[in-house]
């Protein structure tokens, strides 16, 4: 790409995959891979093009992470893990730019409930009227917004603001029924997946 286009101004890093098992059933090498994809590839990413905007103390960084990203869930150990620290990583990529007064280069957190692009098949939502499994579209139009707006997070739908707000404060009983009483501990009970290309 930098040899192509050059420079880019906005970086996107929107990759992702998902096992969906239990975390003794999951293979060590879809683990790794995981962890490879959902997050250390933005290491490299930023590490391509983030010079540039540095240097021109100009630039806007997205993060597509996820809500899994802001609490366990049942089935999705690795992928917690994984959208955990690609949280944690653009956080602190947001303060490393803070501190070098780089104010032009600007960072966005997606946490997204789930989206119905396929690579959730089969999970369900105990709520889909406070926790709907989300339009791609519709999030893409959120995520240009708060890009535009340079806003810090974005959570999708609304309601993840207050469970995140709520599980920071509550004592770890409540929070835990708070998450099973929203569906965190059945979602991947129907699982499948994004059906495998032959």
């Amino acid at each position: 790409v930098k040899k192509e286009v050059g420079d880019v101004s906005i970086l996107i890093n929107n990759a992702g995959i998902v096992i969906g098992k239990r975390f003794l059933d999951s293979p060590d090498s879809l683990v790794e891979k995981t962890m490879e994809v959902n997050t250390v590839a933005h290491f490299w990413t930023y590490k391509a093009f983030l010079p540039a905007m540095i240097a021109a103390n100009h630039g806007h960084l997205v993060s597509i992470a996820s809500s899994a990203g802001l609490c366990g869930v049942n089935r999705l150990s690795d992928y917690c893990a994984s959208k955990f620290a690609a949280v944690g990583f653009a956080e602190s990529i947001d303060m490393e730019l803070r501190t070098l007064r780089k104010t032009g280069v600007k960072t966005t957190i997606v946490c997204p409930y789930i989206i119905s692009t396929g690579m959730f098949d089969g999970a369900k939502t105990k709520w889909p009227h406070v926790l709907p499994l989300l339009d791609p579209e519709y999030v893409a139009e959120r995520i240009v917004t708060a890009v535009r707006q340079n806003q810090e997070i974005l959570m999708i739908p609304r309601i993840i603001y207050l469970l995140s707000f709520f599980k920071a404060f509550l004592p770890v009983k409540a929070s835990t029924l708070l998450l099973e009483y929203f569906g965190c501990f059945e979602i991947m009970d129907t699982f499948k997946g994004r059906p495998k290309r032959e």
